[in-house]
């Protein structure tokens, strides 16, 4: 037998495998990858020598109000580790300097006052100045250009009105705008409703060129790459992470050159060749991207690059939030068929584009070819109501795999986390 440890919420599920069935076991380089320096000194390092850009403690002189963009709660970002030093290099070189966190929700839900403080620590949360985006807060908005796709680009008016625009964040592969980090801390972070609908049309998400870690010819990395330049991003601190989130590089400075070159390095850490298997045991990396079934479709997306015609995910996800999305959710709940969801879809304008049809274009896409069974702490019903299968233990959804496929030997990919991987066909 052979033995896993898959991440599920703040632990993991153990499970033992025959070995001769299994194909192979997918890991990115980054779980493995050992530094030099501790991860406040990677962080320092990368703010005191930063690409393309003059140092934050030099740009932030003279500047009164400085707004610094910071991933939300459904982010694993180390925020208590780089905004003590962020902040620091603020101060360092502007004392007086009016300093305003803006957390990057994009269309999802507030994050609390105990999410902050899991997040930044009490002293950050208790003491700074925190603005929470809420992308249907006409308040907050303010347009500020039309999107290369046509649709309208509004954002967060505290960013517009900033003295210097900041953005920190983290790099992994994203199933449909290639990498997370750098320019997605505007769009969709901190943009309007309306402008993240325009951007994840169904044209887009279903392009060839919206796939994991790929940026070239991507439409939607097209639109957000305008979104930070109408932003007037100034400056980016981005991270790279490995299983235990702590942080293994750091890329600082320009939001475009520094955001490829963490690219370029999470792209050679993350990239993994498929090997074809019958049944592909994923899971999102555990806490805190496996709080719901709507997020827990990317780590799907691994699984599915390394299946072949016919196969059984297996997602272990935890999903103590549920389904993270009730349009996503009523989606799947109301139709028939998959199929009839994915052709709804499909048919829909650019600029007909609903709430959290993004994320169920991409399930569709996989339940369309492959049977999906959930290992979750959501509710059965919840799952089958999604058109997915629910299981209790990896062992039984193993099981549950076999019979689907009339077999009992075949071949197993188990990718520990689905979300650190760029599978290679």
């Amino acid at each position: 037998m052979l033995t896993f440890n898959l991440p599920y919420g703040r632990g993991e599920k153990k499970i033992s495998i025959p070995k001769e069935r299994v194909a192979a076991k997918l890991v990115s380089k980054a779980h493995e990858f050992k530094p030099e320096g501790t991860e406040i000194e990677i962080v320092r390092e990368a703010l005191t020598n930063p690409i393309s850009s003059k140092p934050l403690s030099e740009l932030v002189k003279g500047k009164e109000n400085v707004v610094i963009i910071s991933s939300d709660h459904t982010r694993p970002v180390p925020s208590h580790v780089t905004m003590p030093i962020l902040l620091d290099e603020i101060r360092k070189g502007n004392a007086n300097a009016k300093i305003s966190i803006l957390v990057a929700t994009g269309m999802h839900r507030a994050t609390t006052k105990e999410e902050l403080i899991d997040k930044y620590g009490e002293e950050i949360a208790n003491n700074e100045n925190f603005i929470i985006h809420d992308s249907q807060d006409d308040s907050q908005l303010v347009k500020v250009g039309t999107l290369p796709s046509g649709g309208e680009l509004i954002i967060n008016k505290y960013a517009v009105e900033a003295d210097l625009l900041i953005a920190e964040g983290f790099i992994e592969p994203h199933f449909f705008a290639g990498f997370s980090g750098g320019r997605k801390s505007i769009l969709p972070g901190i943009a309007s409703k309306a402008t993240i609908l325009a951007n994840h049309c169904s044209e887009f998400v279903g392009s060839n060129y919206a796939r994991t870690g790929n940026l070239e010819g991507n439409p939607l990395h097209k639109d957000m790459l305008y979104a930070a330049e109408k932003a007037n991003l100034a400056f980016i601190l981005n991270v790279v992470i490995d299983s235990d989130k702590k942080v293994i590089g750091a890329f600082a400075g320009n939001r475009e050159q520094a955001h490829y070159n963490g690219c370029e390095f999470v792209k050679d850490l993350a990239g993994v060749n498929a090997v074809k298997a019958d049944i592909a045991i994923s899971t999102n990396g555990g806490y805190p991207l496996d709080q719901n079934i709507y997020q827990s479709v990317k780590g799907m997306t691994a699984a599915e690059a390394t299946l072949g015609e016919k196969g059984v995910i297996i997602m272990v996800s935890m999903c103590n939030d549920g389904h993270g999305g009730e349009e996503f959710y009523e989606t799947f709940k109301n139709a028939n068929s998959v199929k009839e969801i994915m052709n709804e879809i499909v048919a829909r304008d650019r600029h007909e584009t609903i709430s959290d049809q993004w994320e169920s274009q991409v399930l569709a896409r996989i339940l369309l070819k492959y049977d999906v069974i959930m290992v979750t702490g959501a509710p059965r019903k919840m799952i089958e109501d999604m058109h997915m299968k629910w299981a209790p233990s990896v062992d039984v959804a193993l099981e549950m795999a076999d019979e689907i496929l009339g077999t009992k030997d075949g071949k197993i990919t188990v990718i520990p986390d689905g979300v650190s991987v760029v599978v290679k066909k």
